[in-house]
């Protein structure tokens, strides 16, 4: 390992994307990835179940999705970049999904930003 990253197991809220999850999880990020794709957007929206089947998710990987759990999505080894074409699809801000990962409310989270009228 990696002497730079020895102990960053113990960083709460610290998910390494090394190239065991990075690969662990292809399937999911090419399945996020395709939503650039017009009729893969629209085949989730209208049929997600055909869409998993498409992409051969497992069912690990579609109850995440399902259940929008970010915090399982980026532990399991999903690529922010990936979420946010996943949340832009779902209607889900980033301020909220960041504010789910890191087991907080929206209003929770915001009060952590500098954003005026967030305090």
């Amino acid at each position: 390992m990696n002497p730079q990253l020895e102990g960053i197991e113990s960083l709460s809220g610290t998910y390494l994307f090394d190239l065991e999850r990075s690969a662990k999880a292809l399937r999911l990020n090419r399945f996020l990835h395709d939503f650039i794709h017009p009729e893969k957007r629209e085949l989730f929206k209208q049929n997600p179940e055909a869409a998993f089947e498409a992409a051969g998710l497992s069912e690990e990987e579609r109850e995440m999705v399902r259940n929008l759990d970010w915090r399982a999505l980026i532990r399991y080894g999903a690529s922010f970049f990936t979420l946010e074409k996943l949340g832009r699809l779902s209607g889900v801000s980033n301020p909220a999904m960041v504010a789910h990962m890191r087991g907080e409310t929206l209003e929770e989270f915001l009060k952590t930003r500098n954003v005026p009228g967030a305090r």
